[in-house]
């Protein structure tokens, strides 16, 4: 039996955190207390180094990537060729913005340095049942937009499937249906805090989202943000009994709003993000307004300096945007000791936004090209629409008529 309500535990303090919803400052190492993760040590980063040919990605080298659930397993199972396979997702209910790319970026590393399969669920379902979309068909074209974004990113069209709930769910539910059954409702309402008014479609989306943990007969290695770490623990009580290993999970801190360094970015609040689909114009506008670090006068900020730890445009370079541990540390320095002002760190956080948007609109057009194979007819998508997961042993004959 899983313990006690870990939403209530998160929520009984200065922060809330749910797979849904996050509010407050957000206390990290708090937080992988509660959940009962262990940290990346430095160990662990030194031979994922050594493995991956000397590379380490910076969403680990700095600690954005923080705790983790048996990473370490993933590591002894590359080294002995036993093999991994990764697992990401996203729910379709409107515009990716750039928080949601942390998962996948990492996600993509993994692929290439380790030369893995990629399975990625968009949840069509799920943002219906919880009210985020009118109906399936919204879903279904968010779905479309969003896995453009995905594409984007440099995954592997053979080596990558791409699916949507509402279209792949014959294929898994026989597996559907022995996950089910191995949770009850106590346990799924004590993580996630259901309560007799959620309708039974969300009560049952969880088994949907563990089921590809169990897409191959190795074990899997999940990015994600750590809200979502509810779930991963739901399939780590079930998994040995259903013959497959406990997933193991990699967990990311929260992109900051640029309205300030409590929560995490919404879509109801279109000033906290930078949205996929916001023009040049907007993503000006939004930077030039994002809650800063510095002094109320350049006088006093040449005397006092900035605080880097609270500036929205510093924390988002060094989360995602400047890749350079030099050019890093240089701006913090000179944003510290007032050198740099407030206003020429969010130009530096313009610049390289709209870089990365110029480049990342032209591949996202290309992939238009590329969906079917990610999809349908991709060596990997091919392997997984002949499939039938946890097929019964029994083959029933037709019916004669």
């Amino acid at each position: 039996m899983l313990e006690e309500s870990v939403v209530n535990k998160v929520a009984s303090k200065e922060f809330e955190v749910t797979p849904w919803e996050v509010k407050g400052k957000v206390d990290y190492e708090k937080l992988m207390k509660i959940f009962g993760t262990k940290l990346i040590t430095k160990e662990l980063k030194e031979e994922i180094k050594r493995l991956a040919g000397g590379d380490l990605h910076m969403l680990i080298r700095r600690n954005i990537f923080y705790t983790h659930r048996d990473l370490d397993l993933i590591i002894q199972d590359y080294r002995e060729n036993k093999g991994f396979f990764l697992y990401t997702g996203i729910g379709p209910s409107g515009p990716m913005h750039i928080g949601h790319l942390i998962p996948f970026v990492l996600t993509q590393w993994f692929q290439e340095k380790f030369d893995t399969n990629v399975y990625i669920e968009i949840t069509d379902d799920e943002k219906f049942l919880v009210d985020k979309v009118r109906d399936l068909n919204e879903a279904k074209k968010w779905a479309y937009e969003n896995i453009l974004d995905i594409i984007a990113l440099g995954f592997n069209p053979d080596k990558t499937f791409i699916f949507l709930d509402s279209e792949y769910i014959g294929n898994m539910y026989p597996l559907l249906v022995k996950i089910a059954k191995k949770l009850s409702f106590n346990e799924v309402k004590s993580a996630f805090g259901f309560s007799g008014e959620s309708n039974i479609g969300i009560i049952f989306f969880p088994a949907l989202q563990i089921a590809p943990t169990f897409f191959e007969k190795r074990r899997c290695l999940i990015p994600c943000a750590i809200d979502q770490d509810p779930y991963w623990r739901l399939q780590r009580d079930i998994a040995e009994g259903l013959g497959f290993f406990k997933t193991a999970v990699i967990h990311s801190k929260f992109l900051p709003p640029l309205t300030g360094p409590g929560g995490k970015m919404s879509s109801s609040q279109p000033d906290s993000a930078i949205f996929l689909n916001d023009d040049d114009r907007n993503i000006k506008r939004k930077i030039w307004k994002a809650f800063s670090g510095g002094q109320p006068t350049i006088e006093l900020h040449r005397k006092l300096g900035g605080n880097p730890d609270i500036d929205v445009p510093f924390q988002w370079l060094k989360m995602f945007f400047e890749h350079d541990d030099n050019k890093l540390k240089m701006i913090e320095e000179d944003y510290r000791s007032g050198k740099l002002l407030s206003g020429e760190m969010k130009q530096i956080l313009i610049d390289k936004v709209l870089k990365f948007m110029e480049r990342h609109r032209e591949q996202r057009e290309r992939a238009k090209e590329l969906i079917h194979v990610f999809m349908y007819e991709g060596k990997l998508a091919q392997e997984m629409w002949e499939k039938i997961h946890e097929v019964p042993d029994i083959i029933f004959a037709k019916r004669k008529y």
